[in-house]
């Protein structure tokens, strides 16, 4: 590798055996060569050209070796911090993140990739608000899971206000005030009473809504300690727009609260 020449043609050749890799499905060879190629690129002070192959050696390693994809992942992401190419950055921790949610099933370091994108995107104009809403809205939907239901609140609450003024997507806000009261009802029923007060004053259109309708059949039913109108409200709602799993996950912490209710089930 004597000379620049001499260190540009191997990462050429090393860049073409690495797609010949990926033809064959070869993807752990394909990430190898990748990765070689971004260190030789790097050699010769290309950091552009470095990154961009730290990336593609990330995408072969995603097929055979998650931990490595992740490794090479978060060498391209060092390479574009550096850069000052925080968009960009961002894009890379959101994969990052997702590779732990689907491969590596490790919560609190998805959770924490998606928040280091959030901050990436929230000093940066670009793709600023659909990123950043992607972000944050992640890691609040983990964090009601993981019964911080405070941190959740104030993620829904936050996003909600900055959708509820833009005509593309204030009918989204909804949705989020409704989460963000469910997580206050889990803790505790006043706050929730007090907090759909407020949603309802901020963003008029949320009292039309079906999710404000059954928000407050469900305060009523558990004022009540009425499990059989809790049950019957949700069903009603399920039976028009369906439950996720993590709508159903609250509504059923929810039901627990009320006496004597232990079947676990909202059906």
């Amino acid at each position: 590798f004597r000379g620049n020449t001499r260190v540009e043609e191997a990462c050429e050749m090393y860049t073409r055996a690495a797609n010949m890799f990926k033809i064959a499905k070869n993807w752990s060879a394909a990430g190898n060569a990748f990765c070689q190629a971004a260190r030789l690129h790097m050699q010769l002070q290309s950091k552009h050209d470095s990154a961009t192959s730290f990336v593609d050696a990330g995408n072969a390693y995603k097929k055979a070796d998650p931990q490595e994809a992740i490794n090479c992942l978060n060498a391209a992401i060092d390479i574009y911090t550096d850069m000052g190419r925080f968009t960009i950055a961002a894009k890379h921790h959101i994969t990052i993140a997702e590779i732990y949610e689907a491969e590596l099933v490790d919560i609190e370091k998805a959770i924490a990739h998606y928040e280091q994108a959030a901050d990436y995107y929230k000093g940066e104009e670009s793709n600023r608000q659909v990123g950043l809403g992607k972000c944050l809205l992640k890691v609040a939907a983990y964090a009601a899971q993981l019964e911080q239901y405070q941190k959740a609140i104030e993620i829904y609450e936050q996003v909600g206000t900055n959708t509820m003024d833009n005509p593309l997507l204030k009918y989204s806000a909804k949705e989020y005030f409704f989460k963000a009261a469910l997580c206050h009802f889990i803790v505790d029923e006043l706050n929730a009473k007090l907090a759909l007060e407020k949603y309802e004053e901020m963003f008029p259109a949320f009292t039309d809504s079906r999710e404000c309708k059954l928000l407050k059949k469900l305060l009523e039913a558990h004022e009540e300690q009425n499990c059989e109108a809790y049950t019957e409200a949700v069903k009603e709602f399920d039976s028009i727009s369906r439950l996720d799993q993590w709508l159903t996950t609250m509504l059923l912490r929810i039901k627990k609260s009320i006496q004597g209710e232990g079947d676990g089930d909202l059906k």
